[in-house]
């Protein structure tokens, strides 16, 4: 299967406590999502407290930004759809409307999630899974 990158996914396997795993899979639940994707997004949203301060993002980074704030381009956020389309293009296959859709919107995904976390561990973002979305905690 591929990542957003364009490479090839691979699993990774950790132990943890039982307790550990089902206190993970609530919170999973509770906020509607798989426990592969809940620990893939802890891990993230972790490490982001552990980057170098002169860290620069790469390209295939889902994280970093694609424009900088005040670009003076006239289509902001284009180059970088550009720039992905021809990376997955560039496998000389042909792609559908939809598979160059998936493609494109996964790293948007992504990067909703990511800041969705961060929102909610920083106690400005709540999930209600009674009220079936998220809502600036007052």
């Amino acid at each position: 299967m591929a990542d957003e990158g364009g490479g090839e996914r691979a699993a990774v396997r950790t132990y943890v406590p039982e307790y550990q795993k089902q206190h993970w899979q609530d919170h999973a639940d509770e906020l509607g999502m798989s426990q592969s994707e809940f620990v893939r997004t802890m891990v993230q949203a972790g490490r982001t407290g552990f980057e170098p301060a002169d860290h620069a993002a790469s390209d295939n980074d889902s994280t970093a930004p694609r424009e900088q704030p005040g670009s003076p381009d006239a289509t902001p956020g284009v180059k970088g759809v550009k720039n992905r389309l021809q990376e997955v293009l560039d496998d000389g296959d042909f792609h559908d409307w939809d598979d160059l859709l998936t493609e494109l919107t996964d790293s948007i995904e992504d990067q909703l999630e990511d800041a969705l976390q961060e929102l909610q561990a920083e106690g400005v973002v709540t999930y209600s899974g009674r009220h079936g979305g998220y809502v600036i905690d007052e």
